[in-house]
């Protein structure tokens, strides 16, 4: 192929100048990361700045931030830097967005190379390739044990599931209902907030979407009935649900892994169950991993648990850049139903793709993948601090075990799962050196989504020295 062969768009990402342009980038990124190598406190003569900044950004905001939180651009992996100064572990990543941590270098470099396309955005009327590679290699992987074909790119988690539930609606109208399991997050529209399970969360908005809860598994509960007697009240409670309201529901919305329900999981058995129930009554199975995707010990959830056959409907988001909604050949959607102006940025798709590039090829998965192991060394790390300070882990009815989740989604109990303490040592460990979250309904858990892409098994040890640090400040 000669030069005339060739775009201008062809020429310039083949352009060795380019190349050089980045490489420079890349270099620069990498030699200003190494100068962070741990956590430490601010720098005295930028905590009157950043206060200031703090302010600022609260009025803009109308209310301040939960978090002093304001990142300085730089980081190195699983630490970050924050405008003060100081740097801190970042085992929440964005509530779960950075799984390769902070100015991790190739990805920098695909970053800025989508940065020198022709414009930032692009959409469903107007796109450039980007959007169509990054949805052929999601697919590539999502059809190796689903019956998922095609796909939707889209702004934002809540997008992908107004996306999936539009589908989900077209296909068995005029069927309305949905069903969704106790506690459970769908997003921060107006439609996804009626369906997550918070009161707060939809104070104020008018309530039009018929949904029906289900109990999500407990385990307490199946522990003391039993799984089979506990799975069979399950299908007797949706049972009651197709019956009382006759073809009028849509869907059944799965999060195999609960993420603010408290990293919550369950039996295969119980989910296959409720599964067979839904295709017995012409119900779409829809199956939300946007926060649970590559960090389970395989890269889907439905893979997991091996019920990739029974999903309809699939919703991915955070950790993958942009977000998507797949869909098997019987759910492809008529023409009109999906669109956006905005489908997505260039550098979004091209991070995103090289993100399931790296998850399929690093070693990531199966039961002594780098996930798993990672697993293990965080409830290690839990257990070993419940033993030096057992005042930290009181035992409670309610809390089966101080230490659980699943793969790359940690959560650990202390004080018996109270929400005050709970809240309180997020903002301890903050200051310890720690940025952590919390989830759960009663019990309350501090969760961690760590960036296992570039932590090391050595990190742990180190981050929990701050862990203890901080819960001690709560329950000492």
């Amino acid at each position: 192929m000669t030069a005339t062969d060739k775009t201008v768009g062809q020429q310039l990402r083949e352009s060795p100048a380019l190349q050089a342009a980045i490489d420079a980038v890349v270099d620069e990124v990498r030699a200003k990361s190494a100068l962070i190598s741990g956590p430490r406190g601010p720098i005295e003569g930028l905590r009157e700045s950043y206060e200031s900044f703090m302010a600022r950004a609260a009025e803009a905001r109308g209310r301040g931030l939960l978090y002093p939180y304001v990142a300085s651009g730089a980081g190195n992996g699983a630490l970050v830097e924050l405008m003060d100064g100081s740097v801190k572990w970042d085992m929440i990543g964005g509530i779960g967005v950075h799984f390769f941590g902070h100015a991790e270098p190739e990805l920098i470099g695909a970053a800025v190379r989508a940065g020198a396309e022709d414009t930032l955005k692009h959409g469903n009327l107007q796109s450039g390739s980007g959007a169509y590679e990054f949805l052929e290699t999601l697919l590539s992987h999502a059809k190796k044990r689903s019956r998922l074909r095609h796909g939707f790119v889209t702004t934002s988690g809540a997008m992908a599931n107004e996306n999936a539930i539009k589908v989900c609606y077209q296909k068995h109208a005029p069927a309305s209902r949905v069903i969704a399991f106790q506690n459970c997050f769908m997003g921060r529209s107006t439609t996804m907030a009626q369906i997550g399970d918070s009161a707060a969360g939809r104070v104020g908005i008018p309530l039009n979407v018929h949904v029906d809860y289900m109990p999500f598994w407990d385990d307490v509960a199946g522990e003391r009935m039993g799984q089979t007697r506990y799975i069979d009240m399950a299908v007797m409670h949706l049972e009651q649900y197709f019956e009382r309201y006759p073809k009028q529901h849509a869907c059944f919305i799965f999060e195999l892994v609960q993420g603010e329900g408290g990293f919550n999981a369950a039996p295969r058995d119980f989910h296959k169950a409720l599964m067979d129930c839904c295709r017995a009554h012409n119900v779409a199975i829809w199956d939300d991993e946007i926060q649970s995707f590559g960090r389970t010990t395989e890269m889907f959830a439905y893979e997991h648990y091996d019920l990739g056959e029974y999903v309809d409907v699939f919703c991915v988001g955070k950790m993958t850049q942009t977000c998507a909604t797949l869909y098997t050949e019987e759910y492809n959607p008529q023409a009109g139903l999906l669109s956006g102006t905005f489908t997505g940025a260039s550098a979004e798709f091209a991070v995103g793709k090289r993100i399931i590039e790296r998850l399929a090829e690093g070693g990531y998965y199966g039961n002594d993948g780098k996930i798993a192991r990672h697993h293990a060394a965080f409830c290690a790390e839990v257990k070993k601090l419940a033993a030096k300070h057992p005042q930290l882990f009181p035992p409670s009815p309610k809390v089966k075990d101080i230490v659980g989740g699943v793969g790359g989604m940690c959560r650990m109990t202390p004080f018996g799962g109270d929400k005050g303490k709970i809240t309180q040592s997020c903002k301890t460990l903050f200051d310890a050196g720690v940025i952590a979250f919390y989830c759960g309904h009663g019990p309350f858990h501090l969760r961690m989504l760590p960036p296992l892409g570039v932590m090391e098994m050595e990190d742990w040890p180190r981050v929990f020295e701050k862990v203890e640090e901080g819960l001690l400040k709560v329950g000492s």
